[in-house]
């Protein structure tokens, strides 16, 4: 894997900027050309990019394109599509005395910008915060994994036939090199990873004041209550714990499940796993690989020093770093399976008394970058969705939430902040610029303002300040039984 220059990256950052400043990037015409070129990269190399993620990841095709190459297609086609829409002004409704002022609201470009990409799902997490900063008529400068070489390699020979190099550029390296990056002044960082790195990243950011959209992750939980499919749900739950073996930000982390379901829980995700993997998971083309030999040692030994009792699978292929789905019971807080994010296939089993239970163990916790909820009873719903904190909450599946392109996605406190998806994306790179033009005409409006003060323009002035509030009460009682102002 080639890594860039160190000596390189002020001088792309430098040509980035002068673009931006020349304005190449900001007419319409121009975003839509660039969104199509990316559509076409993606669709007119989806079986060399598949074969990347295959290699990197061991990933099936399957997946590759559903989840990864179909998603930068049709969002990068929509927001061709959009454009118009999303960079229309905005005329604000102001009061008639403001009216004559045009005020107007502008989705203004923020300039040069830097996407930092991961290595488990290298292509829809570098290029969807890329047709966003495209879409805003930003530049951008895509940092790609070295943990994923090939994807990282194939992307960075792309970028110079489909995109405008004056204005998009691909920097490979590792540690030195992000941080030489890091070390200049950008208008935008967009990094998604994990929270150690997001805090390093954020301090370099800091002493630029440069603006953040963070894309982490965190232990995103599973509430299974007495009420669900428990059939349904152990098959729709294994999907999303299987999925590029569980190496996803939004992969369901562990389950808390009602105590007297368990065992028939387990006994649904054994059937549905023999379905899923008739030879097993290690012989079938449809299970991804674990993806260096870090993390799969650290997956081996979160898993060795689990409290727990493996019901299911646990075997390991040394050779090719393959772990089998892995189900886990008779786990408490404090275990090792709930000492950090997993992002692999191991599913703990945490069993519980009650909903109010489940929601006690979650918010005890940093709030998760999805909740995932299995039941089928509203107040349960309701419950939930009113007394936790999430990214996302999702009832009675998986992964689903990411099928939907006008959902915003994205976390909160731990799990990270910002949003993305189509619209969402566009709106990390611009900021929301007013004007106003105030003619001569007003001059006699804007008369008061002017001195020598007098007793007549104070009272003129000083409307907003005897204004009428409106009376309010609210009727309820603090825990010492004192009413609240």
């Amino acid at each position: 894997m080639p890594y860039t220059p160190l000596e390189d990256i002020p001088a792309i950052r430098n040509e980035l900027r002068a673009t931006f400043r020349k304005g190449i990037t900001k007419p319409i015409a121009w975003r839509r050309h660039q969104l199509l070129q990316l559509a076409r990269l993606a669709q007119e190399n989806a079986e060399q990019l598949a074969a990347a993620l295959a290699a990197d990841l061991g990933r099936p095709k399957m997946e590759a394109y559903f989840a990864e190459v179909g998603v930068i297609v049709e969002r990068s086609v929509i927001c061709a599509a959009k454009l118009e829409e999303w960079t229309r002004p905005d005329r604000v409704a102001v009061p008639e005395w403001a009216d004559s002022w045009n005020p107007t609201v502008h989705n203004t470009p923020k300039g040069t910008v830097l996407i930092i990409a991961p290595w488990n799902y290298p292509m829809i997490l570098s290029l969807q915060p890329l047709y966003g900063a495209i879409s805003a008529g930003c530049c951008a400068v895509v940092k790609v994994s070295e943990i994923s070489p090939n994807y990282a390699n194939l992307i960075a020979s792309l970028f110079p036939k489909y995109l405008d190099q004056s204005a998009y550029r691909v920097v490979q390296g590792a540690i030195p090199e992000i941080t030489r990056v890091l070390e200049l002044q950008w208008d935008h960082i967009f990094y998604t990873g994990n929270g150690h790195v997001a805090r390093i990243i954020a301090a370099a950011a800091a002493k630029h004041l440069t603006p953040m959209t963070l894309e982490l992750g965190g232990k995103s939980p599973v509430i299974v209550d007495d009420t669900c499919d428990i059939e349904l749900a152990a098959k729709r739950i294994l999907w999303g714990k299987i999925n590029n073996a569980g190496q996803i930000c939004v992969c369901p982390d562990f389950v808390i499940i009602n105590r007297r379901k368990q065992e028939e829980f387990i006994a649904a995700l054994k059937k549905h796993h023999a379905d899923f993997f008739p030879n097993g998971a290690l012989k079938s083309d449809s299970f991804s690989r674990v993806v260096s030999d870090f993390h799969f040692s650290r997956l081996k030994n979160l898993l060795a020093r689990s409290k727990g009792t493996v019901v299911i699978g646990g075997g390991t292929d040394e050779r090719t770093r393959g772990l089998e789905p892995t189900v886990v019971k008779g786990v408490l807080d404090g275990d090792s399976l709930l000492s950090e994010e997993l992002f692999g296939p191991i599913l703990p089993l945490v069993a519980v008394d009650s909903v109010d239970e489940a929601i006690e163990f979650i918010n005890s916790r940093d709030h998760p970058l999805v909740l995932y909820a299995f039941t089928s009873d509203e107040k349960t719903k309701i419950k939930i969705r009113e007394n936790t904190m999430s990214g996302n909450l999702v009832f009675n599946d998986t992964f689903q939430q990411l099928a939907i392109n006008e959902l915003p996605f994205g976390g909160v406190g731990e799990s990270g902040y910002g949003r993305q998806v189509l619209k969402y994306s566009y709106d990390n790179f611009t900021y929301e610029r007013s004007t106003i033009d105030v003619p001569k005409e007003s001059e006699s409006f804007l008369e008061p303002r002017y001195p020598p003060y007098t007793p007549e323009k104070l009272e003129f002035m000083s409307v907003p300040v005897n204004l009428v509030i409106p009376p309010s009460k609210y009727p309820d009682t603090s825990p010492n039984g004192q009413a609240r102002m």
